[in-house]
């Protein structure tokens, strides 16, 4: 999510819709997701890594994992510190955005070195993970539209929920609710993969 400092000013406290939050770039980025993961679904089947990469490969994944899964349950973290009034709307988003590299790096490197674990595509349970992966890459492109518009004056300007309008905050709620339905479900898959 942007930081309040990046999309505003002392001169002009209201938070500017910039080309790349637009639904027009979450639609052209989610595109370039759906094929980058078809990318590292053809190549794990075309790659046959020795042991020794296969290993560095698994290290990765779980390094990955542990690296973008933990920074997402921060930020949820302190949108329930937020929704509880604990901490100011200004923190969590400023939080979150701070937190995006990591998370968007934890993904990118599960994808990519995914690509070298040889994932079974005949399983139904690493289908559904996939499945789970590309929601999870679409849910985070369109959570910056969402941070816009919590961002605005109106959403920053009181620090407990009844300062959103109410389809903001079921946006919000849903988005983290996908967010860690993805996560959780594809970890489990992977763990339930591992032991065959």
């Amino acid at each position: 999510m942007p930081s309040l400092s990046a999309t505003t000013t002392a001169a002009d406290p209201s938070p500017r819709l910039r080309l790349h939050d637009s639904w027009w770039a979450v639609g052209a980025a989610g595109l370039l997701a759906a094929l980058a993961l078809t990318f590292c679904l053809w190549a794990s089947a075309h790659l046959h890594p020795d042991p020794a990469l296969h290993t560095a490969a698994l290290f990765v994944h779980l390094a990955s994992m542990a690296l973008g899964f933990g920074a997402v349950l921060v930020i949820d973290y302190y949108g329930l510190l937020w929704l509880t009034g604990r901490c100011t709307l200004a923190e969590a988003l400023t939080t979150a955005d701070r937190l995006h590299p990591p998370v968007w790096a934890g993904l990118a490197g599960l994808v990519g070195s995914g690509a070298l674990l040889h994932p079974d595509l005949g399983s139904a349970l690493t289908r559904t993970k996939l499945v789970l992966v590309l929601v999870l890459t679409l849910n985070g492109l369109q959570a910056r539209i969402l941070a816009w518009h919590l961002a605005r004056p109106a959403a920053v300007a009181r620090p407990a929920a009844p300062a959103l309008r109410q389809r903001t905050l079921w946006w919000g709620a849903a988005t983290a609710a996908v967010s860690q339905m993805c996560w959780w479900g594809a970890v489990a898959i992977g763990f339930l993969n591992s032991r065959h």
